[in-house]
């Protein structure tokens, strides 16, 4: 190589590793429970009503779910979840507490699995309810899906976490007995259980572990709205883990579901794919409305979720959320994932949670942000 190539060259890399250790800088520097940087204007936007914003002033007739302030004073005083088991379970460690949780609360839980994963990993099902094996008339089907993403763990121990407090206050707790007798709740810890053994605690913005033994991205594996948007890092036919699932949603008749990822924090709903197959382009189901509320209700309850302004301490690059929530679309563009093809083939209704910042973080970190999701 001619020297003055080599001097190019040379200029080149060093910019780079320059550019590399700036960011890495920055990232090293910013603290990891720094969930939002709000400037002032958007710190006024976070003063008003989501549902005002959407809806107008005559909101009376929408507002169809009690707020978080409510609903702590119905729930009351309850047994929590001791800090020490509120660490990262791998494979092996989710299943001894999903079975130890059954033989402690045989009367109120179920164990199934829908199938396996690619490696031969159980895709395994708790149920919740006064009579979990049976379905009853009236009696709604919920459902919970956690760790799609196997790098994005925190909804995976909040999963954990929820499930011991149901069935710990069963029968001691009056609003959490009723809770649990008036529905039948399907909690799914990981859909990627191979997946999330990939990944790297400490991870905050990675992709080790984000997809599935083959590399497919199962939120981007289902049947897509619109064929011709299907991305690449979807695959083609249904992986084994997608395909289970499917069939788990048209087997039960599930209303309303939760699938929580992580990495953002903001309440996310359908659609995500639009009609023209670009970003930022709102893509309304015919129940927009409902869902609107589903999203800010949720938010709401978290205390940072629901206030506007750039997301996880990324500054000007970080994302902005009016109200902590989003239209999917609106956001960026996604085609073959589970909450679009679960409102088109199914009577579900799903939202999907970002969680935090961090997707997959370490132990001393996730007890403060799974008991903000109480």
């Amino acid at each position: 190589m001619p020297p003055r190539m080599r001097r190019a060259a040379l200029l080149t890399l060093t910019t780079l590793l320059l550019a590399l250790n700036r960011m890495a800088t920055a990232l090293f520097l910013i603290n990891w429970d720094s969930d939002i940087i709000a400037s002032e204007q958007e710190s006024e936007y976070a003063e008003r009503d989501a549902l005002s914003i959407h809806f107008g002033a005559d909101k009376k007739n929408l507002t169809i779910f009690p707020s978080y302030e409510v609903m702590k004073e119905r729930i009351g005083p309850f047994k929590d979840v001791d800090r020490s088991k509120l660490v990262n379970h791998n494979y092996v460690e989710m299943t001894a507490w999903l079975k130890a949780t059954v033989l402690n609360y045989p009367n109120i839980t179920y164990l199934y699995s829908v199938g396996k994963s690619v490696q031969g990993r159980e895709l395994w099902v708790l149920v919740v309810s006064d009579n979990p094996r049976e379905h009853e008339l009236l009696e709604p089907e919920v459902k919970i899906v956690a760790n799609m993403h196997g790098n994005e763990v925190v909804g995976r121990e909040a999963v954990l976490y929820l499930i011991e407090v149901l069935c710990s206050n069963y029968g001691k707790n009056e609003y959490l007995t009723k809770f649990v007798d008036n529905q039948r709740i399907h909690f799914m810890a990981s859909m990627n259980p191979d997946g999330y053994e990939h990944g790297l605690p400490g991870d905050r913005v990675g992709f080790y572990g984000r997809s599935n033994e083959h590399n497919v991205d199962l939120n981007r594996n289902f049947p897509a709205r619109f064929p011709s948007h299907r991305e690449q890092s979807g695959g083609g036919d249904p992986e084994p883990e997608t395909a289970a699932v499917m069939k788990w949603l048209e087997q039960y008749p599930f209303v309303i579901s939760a699938n929580l990822h992580g990495g953002s924090l903001v309440a996310n709903y359908p659609f995500d794919d639009s009609v023209t197959g670009q970003d930022h382009i709102y893509s309304a189901t015919p129940d927009d409305k409902l869902f609107v509320e589903l999203a800010y209700r949720y938010a709401r309850a978290h205390p940072r979720m629901w206030k506007t302004g750039r997301r996880c301490g990324l500054s000007v690059d970080g994302d902005v959320f009016l109200n902590g929530i989003t239209n999917g679309a609106d956001w960026y563009h996604l085609a073959g994932g589970m909450q679009d093809w679960q409102y088109t083939h199914t009577n579900s209704f799903e939202v999907t949670i970002e969680m935090g910042c961090y997707k997959f973080p370490t132990n001393d970190m996730l007890p403060k942000l799974v008991f903000r999701f109480k």
